[in-house]
């Protein structure tokens, strides 16, 4: 029969023993509200300095361990900083730095790219398929093409009325409109890419001096 400890036995010896049990475990709090505001130091500064964003070749070199320390201290940057944006909306003042919160979000996005790699990388090893699932390339009755994930079936293919159904070919008089859909999705790439280029010279002869320092680095 196990012996239970009495927790109202009189015994000094005892009350040692039990003294020294935890009956719940708590984490320390650190810091409260507080993080998500910036340092006292900056406040009421028009500029705050910081560094620039992680690029993915600095990012490949670390280890995923790293990756994951590193995504929530990005994370924790970026609740911070847009407190800060949402405060100095309220107070119809302009945020410090803005250009921290894009270097956060870019330093975020590498690290999903870099991981997502590594993943690839993986599953390319222990299955020999890039996607998550496995699958094809297929058009649909309009030409346009698709990834299809193999999926599994109560029924063969053959005896599925609902898979039957399904086109995955197109017919010979649907190119002509493949086509057309193609060099009108080159056409709206060209016209954007003109457009970003007006407004750059445009930008440039309103702001000489910006034009200039731009070059310069």
């Amino acid at each position: 029969m196990p012996l239970t400890p009495n927790l109202f036995h009189k015994s000094q010896a005892k009350a040692d023993l039990l003294h020294q049990l935890k009956f719940l475990h708590t984490t320390l709090s650190r810091k409260g509200l507080e993080e998500f505001f910036d340092d006292p130091v900056n406040w009421g500064e028009k500029s705050v300095k910081s560094g620039d964003a992680w690029n993915i070749k600095q990012l490949r070199a670390k280890s995923s361990e790293d990756l994951h320390k590193l995504w929530y201290v990005l994370l924790k940057e970026k609740n911070m900083l847009l407190t800060l944006e949402v405060e100095s909306k309220r107070q119809l003042k302009p945020m410090p730095s803005p250009e921290r919160l894009e270097k956060v979000e870019e330093s975020m996005k590498n690290i999903d790219l870099v991981v997502r790699e590594r993943e690839i990388a993986l599953r390319l090893l222990q299955t020999g398929h890039e996607k998550p699932v496995p699958g094809e390339w297929r058009h649909d009755f309009l030409g346009r093409t698709y990834w299809y994930s193999y999926k599994e079936w109560p029924i063969p293919w053959y005896l599925n009325k609902k898979y039957k159904k399904r086109k995955f070919y197109y017919l010979p008089h649907v190119e002509r409109f493949i086509r057309l859909r193609l060099e009108q999705s080159l056409r709206t790439r060209a016209r954007r890419q003109s457009l970003e280029k007006t407004k750059q010279k445009l930008l440039e002869r309103k702001f000489p001096h910006l034009a200039v320092k731009s070059q310069s680095q």
